[in-house]
């Protein structure tokens, strides 16, 4: 393996207070569950599970995307810096399939590990699961993880229930630092009764960073650009056969939906596989159905844009209205899903969040709209095609129902540990500016109709900030 990850490590907890305390240890590693998320989230079903059960990994079809990290709530997956692939313990499944035990098992001298067939009775691991007292870890994700403890204290088990060392030290390590690092327990007081302080663990990395943040801003502004003028059309505010919806909305939302595609990729650790996707689908993975959702609105946009080029108004109404604006909403909410089949963070299980993303990208298209209104004239044969007016109330009435919804999401966001140091992390701890920036920048848009047309900067960048918060919160918990 190379330096710096790890297929499986033992976690220390430090329990108890001197002179009455005592160290208890945790073997981590892949949980080889029933229901593996990770499979469902890969793309390519480069993680999958075989008949036996074991959960094995494919590093050739392996995109390199990270959403089987995000979706395991065991940490169990890393990417490999040599090859830049998804990787973890299965089981030594080479071994397995010879007649052999894994590795760890053969090295054991105490029989601490212990292999088996749980549908064969007579085993000695069949035997412990169902006639001893075991555990396993976080079984409210509902993965029916196989891999149980036996004798194991709950502040080993908990990833939050023992403190963090101060200091910035482990028993054998520094704990590391700097942008999406994860360190093992709890910055502040414990979740456990107990007194447990984590002496040893192994850090662990976020595994989206800012290119995803920015890629759920740059997918908003290109599906609320397209909704607005949408919008303002059907009710009259504006001409269909005006400039904003015969041209800059599917212009500027083909613009930003290719960038949005452009970071996708470069998120990728393997970007030239990127064509996988549509090759080789896993059709359970919101990963792919959201390529395939993203390349028919561009289409809808090109095919939008060449009718508008041959003025055709009355053709352009009909796209809009039976495939673009279905198709923008589409795009605008998959993420939604996408973030909730990681089911390891708990900030993102948020059923609000599918309306909260149309809500963001209306907002950030009627300020796109704005700004379009300010450099460039959106008049053609003396017809007024948007209304610098119309796109102010906008901004106003999304921008309060923003901050409505950010309250919401904060009162229906999951009550568990887990959940309550995300938001924390996001109000009051790592990603506070962020937050806090992203909360004032996007009030000042209740006064654009007061303020003026320069308002809309700061909402634009108010709604990627709080963005920014949201997506790096709910990956700042540590799971393992």
């Amino acid at each position: 393996m190379p330096l710096s990850v790890t297929r499986t490590y033992v976690k220390y907890v430090d329990v108890g207070a001197f002179p009455r305390a005592r160290r208890a240890f945790q073997v981590t590693r892949c949980n080889q569950c029933e229901h593996p998320p990770c499979v469902t989230a890969c793309p390519t079903a480069a993680m999958y599970k075989r008949p036996d059960g074991i959960v094995d990994f494919d590093k050739s079809i392996c995109i390199g995307c990270k959403a089987c990290i995000a979706a395991c709530p065991y940490d169990a997956i890393f990417i490999n810096p040599d090859d830049h692939s998804a990787e973890k313990c299965n089981f030594c499944a080479h071994r397995i399939d010879v007649g052999l035990e894994p590795a760890c098992v053969v090295v054991c001298p105490t029989e601490a590990i212990l292999v088996g067939d749980l549908n064969d009775a007579s085993s000695k691991v069949s035997r412990i699961v169902h006639g001893d007292a075991v555990q396993v870890r976080r079984p409210e994700k509902d993965t029916r993880p196989k891999l149980f403890y036996k004798g194991a204290h709950q502040t080993t088990l908990d990833p939050l229930a023992a403190r963090r060392p101060e200091g910035g030290m482990f028993l054998w390590s520094q704990q590391q630092s700097g942008p999406g690092i994860v360190n093992a327990g709890h910055p502040g007081p414990a979740s456990s009764a107990a007194a447990a302080i984590v002496s040893y663990d192994v850090t662990h990395r976020a595994p989206w960073d800012w290119r995803v943040s920015l890629y759920t801003w740059t997918k908003g502004l290109s599906t609320g650009i397209y909704l607005v003028a949408v919008l303002l059309s059907v009710l009259g505010v504006a001409p269909w056969g005006g400039a904003n919806t015969m041209f800059y909305a599917p212009l500027l939302g083909l613009l930003f939906l290719g960038l949005t595609g452009l970071l996708l990729i470069a998120d990728l650790e393997h970007a030239r596989r990127f064509h996988y996707i549509f090759l080789r689908p896993q059709w359970k993975s919101w990963l792919v159905r959201g390529a395939f959702i993203i390349t028919a609105y561009a289409v809808v946009l090109v095919v939008h844009l060449s009718a508008a080029l041959l003025s055709r108004a009355d053709l352009v109404r009909g796209i809009a209205l039976l495939f673009g604006a279905p198709l923008a909403v589409l795009t605008a909410t998959y993420t939604a899903y996408l973030f909730a089949q990681a089911k390891a963070r708990d900030l993102w299980q948020n059923p609000l969040a599918p309306v909260h993303l149309v809500v963001e990208a209306v907002l950030l298209g009627a300020a796109l709209l704005t700004a379009v209104d300010l450099v460039v004239d959106v008049t053609i044969g003396g017809v007024v095609a948007g209304g610098s007016a119309a796109h102010l109330r906008l901004v106003a009435l999304f921008s309060a129902a923003h901050l409505l919804m950010v309250a919401a999401e904060h009162t229906l966001t999951p009550v568990t540990a887990h959940a309550r140091l995300a938001v924390h992390e996001m109000t009051r701890g790592r990603f506070a500016t962020w937050f806090r920036a992203g909360l004032i920048l996007v009030g000042l848009g209740i006064l654009a109709p007061w303020l003026g047309t320069w308002i809309t900067v700061p909402v634009l960048i108010g709604v990627y900030a709080h963005g920014h918060a949201y997506v790096q919160a709910g990956q700042s918990v540590p799971l393992a």
